[in-house]
């Protein structure tokens, strides 16, 4: 059974790798990965600290909390199951020059945006609307740019929905 998940899982991310070479998609998910990326998530949550009226400035705490807490789960993730890149794995993976070197379960991009954004669609519902499909293309870019397998995505977007969630309930409910 785990092998016929594997083998479809393999499918997929080459669906989604063969395009690399197309020049606007490598453009958009060379770019759209990096709001997943440290540098960004980081600034981008303590702006929104810093930034957000008296009202709103729990979400966007609950929001920042739930980026530094869910670096936790992957952190241990990542040494319990010290899964390889799919492109150190699967021949004719196309990668950029300088990938990552770590372990790719979970994507720690895909964790970084959700556990950033389920704080504001869960305080502000149609929100989703546009939050969700970025978080979705930070996710396809992993598999996209030869770093993630989609189990590796969809655990980010499980780790990162549920500490944003639970931050959310703890600091605004």
């Amino acid at each position: 059974m785990l092998n016929v998940f594997y083998g479809f899982e393999c499918r997929l991310f080459q669906k989604v790798n063969r395009h690399f070479d197309k020049k606007l998609l490598n453009l958009f998910f060379r770019s759209v990965t990096h709001l997943g990326g440290a540098r960004f998530t980081i600034i981008t949550a303590l702006l929104l600290m810093f930034l957000s009226t008296r009202e709103n400035r729990l979400i966007a705490i609950s929001s920042a909390v739930a980026l530094s807490a869910s670096h936790i789960p992957v952190q241990f993730a990542k040494q319990i199951f010290p899964r390889k890149r799919p492109y150190l794995i699967i021949e004719r993976t196309k990668f950029p020059s300088n990938p990552l070197q770590d372990h790719s379960f979970p994507s720690g991009h895909t964790t970084a945006i959700f556990s950033i954004l389920t704080p504001y669609i869960f305080f502000i519902p149609s929100l989703a609307l546009v939050l969700v499909p970025i978080g979705i293309c930070v996710g396809v870019s992993r598999i996209y740019l030869g770093l993630h397998y989609p189990s590796d995505v969809l655990a980010g977007v499980l780790l990162g929905s549920l500490t944003g969630g639970l931050c959310f309930y703890l600091f605004c409910i």
